[in-house]
């Protein structure tokens, strides 16, 4: 094995797509079946973090994650700053997976700071905050391990942290 040590974008020639598992069906199937084709319609951008194995043709994926825009009311973006009447445009933090046999490794963690630094250094058009939805009350859990989440809804399943945030967060670290 050779894991690397950063996120490329997903290449479905370079990247083992179809061997991918995490437990989740519904994220193995995103990514077997709509992460490429979503790029190519430039619907969203998946990236991948690949093991690098010399007896296959692929890498295998260690992990990955997905980033997408979104529009959202700028009442829902409750975080003390007056911004117009009109939906303020957001990173979408749409998919994180970690393939099963490599849970347990921190992973999950590095993908969502990877993700996180990705949002704030791409190009493009300007976003005030990254959203993501929780999957479930484990990845809730995950999630709230990082004192710069807030919630978007009264259930907590939907998150956010402004860009500003990030931005500080990158340039102390």
């Amino acid at each position: 094995m050779a894991l690397s040590n950063q996120f490329e974008p997903l290449d479905k020639t370079q990247h083992n797509i179809k061997a991918f598992r995490c437990g989740k069906p519904v994220m193995d199937e995103f990514l077997h079946r709509y992460a490429a084709k979503n790029a190519q319609l430039g619907l969203s951008k998946t990236w991948v973090l690949p093991d690098r194995q010399p007896e296959t043709g692929k890498a295998a994926i260690a992990a990955y994650y997905t980033l997408s825009l979104l529009s959202i009311a700028p009442e829902q973006l409750n975080d003390g700053k007056s911004l117009p009447r009109y939906p303020a445009p957001v990173t979408l933090l749409a998919r994180l997976a970690v393939a099963s046999n490599y849970q347990g490794k921190g992973l999950g963690t590095t993908a969502l700071l990877a993700s996180l630094m990705q949002a704030v250094k791409a190009s493009g058009l300007p976003t005030y905050a990254v959203v993501l939805d929780v999957l479930n009350e484990a990845a809730r859990a995950f999630y709230q391990q990082f004192a710069f989440f807030k919630p978007l809804d009264d259930a907590g399943m939907r998150l956010f942290v402004p860009m500003r945030v990030l931005k500080k967060q990158f340039q102390a670290a």
